[in-house]
């Protein structure tokens, strides 16, 4: 297991924590959103900030990147949008009554929830709001999206005649314990999913296998029919809080305020694997070739072989929880509570883990390999998970 040694380059331009880090579609851009009430924008080609944007009145919660506009939110209850190039303010979008928490941009929406129990729907280009959804009894901290269409057979749709005209749908996780799946277009309710006993911190969907996951202060995972509302598993071996979740090929990453990772197999809910080694929360997962990578309350970002669970790097540097971790051509990039972007090289760790599949394969093809080788494998959440692990 290495050292990380030193980042290859510190962005150390904000004046205050980084809550979120965003990277653009095409790869050519990453996005901060800080305490500082401003974001930057940060080429992964020079690794330069290359657009300040000011105009927050408090700080921002979150941030998502395309590859024309920027988008952040914040406790100024306001969401704006940002031109890449110039970065000129495009268009503020008002109307929550608190700090907006999280958004999401998909077609021609954009998502938004808050603290004032809402989620909203508004229009990109015209910087209108088309949909309130109301009916949480607690903040909104966590969205997710998807179609119809996607998701329903020809006769399953017939029976939401009246929802045709919009086949969107909006996923909310609350702090009231409760998801909520709506109607984009009328802003009805489609489904209240009940089951967990604390705050829903993270979703993630699989819509062409109708599954939705839910992590929570409960410390447990839950999983879902989407189109049915029935809960069909609880994932339940965490001793802290799930604040993070990662699906790739059928395998379920979860972090936890007990400091762990676990892997669990979403057709049997058996937990295959558990990463250790971390001296605080886990905030933050990334699945990249093969790799896990973490983030954590200790400061330290973390590189593990997803399948042994054996640490193969720790990145040590930063000074305060890693809120978020992104990967572009084998570089990590590490946003941190401590105001900096930090870039660190991953090439060699990612060569070995090929050299290391390879190496299994073969040996799987020579009919050597045994056992467990047969098995393959964006909120600040402080203000809500109870310190559940000392410093």
């Amino acid at each position: 297991m290495g050292n990380g040694g030193s980042a290859l380059k510190v962005c150390a331009g904000h004046q205050g924590g980084i809550n979120w880090l965003s990277l653009s579609p095409d790869g050519q851009r990453l996005l901060t959103g800080s305490e500082d009430g401003t974001a930057r924008l940060w080429s992964t080609a020079d690794s330069q900030c290359h657009g300040h944007l000011q105009g927050h009145e408090s700080y921002i919660t979150f941030c998502h990147l395309e590859n024309e506009a920027a988008f952040t939110c914040s406790a100024d209850h306001t969401i704006r949008k940002w031109d890449v190039v110039t970065g000129q303010c495009l268009a503020i979008y008002r109307g929550h009554t608190s700090i907006v928490n999280r958004i999401l941009v998909a077609k021609d929406y954009l998502f938004s929830g808050s603290y004032d129990r809402t989620a909203r729907c508004w229009s990109v280009d015209k910087e209108k709001q088309i949909q309130e959804f109301r009916g949480h009894r607690n903040c909104v901290l966590t969205l997710a999206h998807y179609s119809s269409k996607d998701v329903l057979e020809e006769e399953e749709e017939e029976e939401e005649e009246e929802e045709k005209v919009s086949r969107d749908l909006l996923v909310t996780g609350s702090t009231d314990c409760t998801v909520k799946v709506w109607w984009v277009s009328s802003g009805r309710c489609y489904q209240t999913l009940l089951g967990h006993t604390g705050a829903v911190l993270c979703l993630i969907l699989d819509a062409p296998n109708r599954e939705l996951f839910s992590g929570s202060t409960d410390y447990t995972i839950r999983t879902w029919n989407i189109v049915t509302g029935e809960q069909l598993k609880v994932f339940k071996e965490h001793q802290g809080s799930v604040i993070c979740l990662e699906l790739v090929n059928r395998h379920l990453y979860s972090g936890s305020a007990d400091r762990t990772v676990k892997c669990w197999l979403v057709d049997t809910g058996e937990r295959i694997q558990t990463y250790k080694a971390h001296k605080h929360s886990v905030s933050t997962l990334k699945y990249h070739a093969g790799i896990l990578f973490t983030g954590s309350g200790d400061a330290c970002a973390r590189a593990f072989n997803s399948r042994s669970g054996v640490l193969q790097k720790i990145f040590r540097g930063h000074k305060f929880i890693i809120n978020c971790i992104q990967i572009h051509n084998e570089l990590l990039y590490t946003a941190s509570h401590d105001g900096t972007l930090r870039i660190w090289d991953i090439r060699g760790i990612c060569k070995r883990n090929k050299r290391r599949l390879k190496k299994d394969r073969s040996a799987q093809g020579r009919g050597s390999q045994k056992g467990s080788l047969s098995r393959l494998f964006n909120n600040k959440v402080g203000c809500i998970v109870q310190q559940e692990n000392g410093e």
